[in-house]
């Protein structure tokens, strides 16, 4: 049966839905109109704000192209294409697949978000080498494992409000992630998703005569260039396992350092550090990390043009006010109950326009605190909403889907038809449980 919904679905995303470059020149447009039309800004202060604005997320930006340029060396080292390749070997049937990429690509996110989106999109392309799947379906059940990284150990919202000394401590003080990230309404939804999405999943994948599979041989990874048999000076210390060796050593170490002395936690930064020392060590010698690296950074055009479009689009809707505007509409017909529901749905729709987890806490929380203290609900509870809200719609948030579809080598119109029918099934179990856990 959804598999019947889906077809239609695809096929309307596929006609209809651009480029991800052109989608975010739309948005840009749209909400320069918002804004113009609905907030005290006129049209010359909006492009004004919006052109400020526009350069506000190049280190945010770096982080994304190196996640996805260092995940990218890591795979192609031989150790762990053999990994990857055996894991794969657990599914034995286009049904296993599509259930086995969802539950790693999940657990990856639960971890941390960037981590999520490089090892699922990696091990769809390991288990498309090895059985014959609908590839679409299959990079759109990894990418659909993302839906739970606020939940998990990453999440942004409950992380800030565990931190002392966070904008809002003043209102609500320091909110343990025991209230958060580890209450039972949390670990509920995340536990539902965890059965739900990967049943979901499969039961959209295609008779077999309607499945897009790819050629194996167009994802294998590309093997560098013979070593020279004569080597000049420079080109011995290009071909120097030693020196990369010791340079993998020495980042390994440190993060060794980072992570048990020194108690560092697994973020963006020090994902990409892992990611990055562990492919300089693997590849064991820099021509053949630089040959990595001239293969991953093909993929990496989308982030370097789009990321400048989104910070100009974020600033827009916070410093005018339309952010804000969306979010008190929903609150002022909330209860107490019922919060938690509309600050889910409010951030949902924020997030199409602000998708930045700590941005958009920043843009709402000045209306769903007090609306929470004002009416009596569990502060824990609206600010995981917004949270679970802004994951959601990452799904169909093609912000999000870049690194993922670089190194798929897909475009978005290919897996947002399985994305949208993902949207709904997920938004209705984590909504009830928002609202009844």
């Amino acid at each position: 049966m959804l598999n019947h919904i889906t077809q239609p679905l695809s096929r309307l995303v596929e006609r209809y839905l651009p480029d991800p470059y052109v989608f975010v020149c739309l948005l840009t447009l749209l909400v320069l109109a918002l804004a113009s039309v609905f907030t005290p800004t006129s049209p010359l202060e909006a492009i004004t704000i919006w052109g400020q604005g526009f350069w506000n997320l190049l280190q945010f930006a770096m982080q994304m192209l190196l996640i996805l340029v260092c995940g990218y060396m890591l795979a192609s080292t031989r150790p762990c294409i053999l990994a990857l390749n055996k894991l794969a070997t657990l599914a034995r049937t286009p049904a296993q697949a599509i259930m086995l990429v969802t539950l790693v690509a999940m657990l990856a996110s639960w971890l941390n978000w960037g981590f999520g989106l490089v090892v699922g999109a990696l091990f769809a392309k390991a288990l498309a080498r090895q059985i014959a799947v609908d590839y679409r379906l299959l990079v759109a059940s990894a990418y659909s494992g993302f839906i739970v990284w606020h939940g998990g150990l990453a999440g942004s919202v409950p992380l800030t409000i565990a931190t002392p000394g966070h904008f809002a401590e003043a209102q609500i003080g320091v909110l343990n992630t025991s209230q958060t990230l580890f209450a039972p309404f949390n670990l509920l939804i995340l536990g539902a998703l965890l059965v739900i999405m990967p049943l979901l999943n499969r039961s959209m994948l295609p008779p077999a005569q309607s499945q897009v599979v790819v050629d194996p041989t167009k994802l294998a990874h590309s093997e560098p260039h013979n070593r020279p048999a004569t080597l000049t000076p420079a080109e011995r210390l290009e071909h120097s396992a030693l020196l990369g060796t010791a340079v993998g050593l020495l980042g390994c170490g440190y993060l060794l350092y980072y992570f048990v002395a020194a108690n560092g936690t697994l973020n963006l930064n020090s994902v990409i550090a892992l990611f990055l020392f562990l492919a300089i060590l693997l590849h064991r010698t820099p021509a053949n990390v630089l040959h990595s690296l001239q293969e991953a950074i093909k993929g990496g055009a989308g982030i370097a043009i789009q990321f400048p479009f989104y910070a100009g689009i974020m600033a827009v809707m916070v410093k005018t006010g339309l952010a804000q505007q969306i979010s008190s509409g929903f609150v002022e017909v909330s209860s107490s109950t019922t919060l938690p529901l509309w600050s889910f749905l409010s951030a949902g729709l924020v997030n199409i326009f602000v998708p930045s987890g700590g941005g958009q806490w920043a843009v709402q929380a000045p209306i769903v605190i007090p609306a929470a203290q004002e009416l009596g609900a569990d502060i824990a509870r609206v600010a995981m909403a917004v949270a679970w809200g802004d994951a959601w719609t990452n799904l169909i948030q093609p912000f999000w889907a870049l690194p993922v579809l670089a190194i798929a080598g897909l475009k978005a119109k290919d897996i947002m038809g399985f994305c949208l029918l993902q949207l709904l099934v997920s938004g209705v179990v984590i909504a009830l449980l928002l609202t009844l856990a």
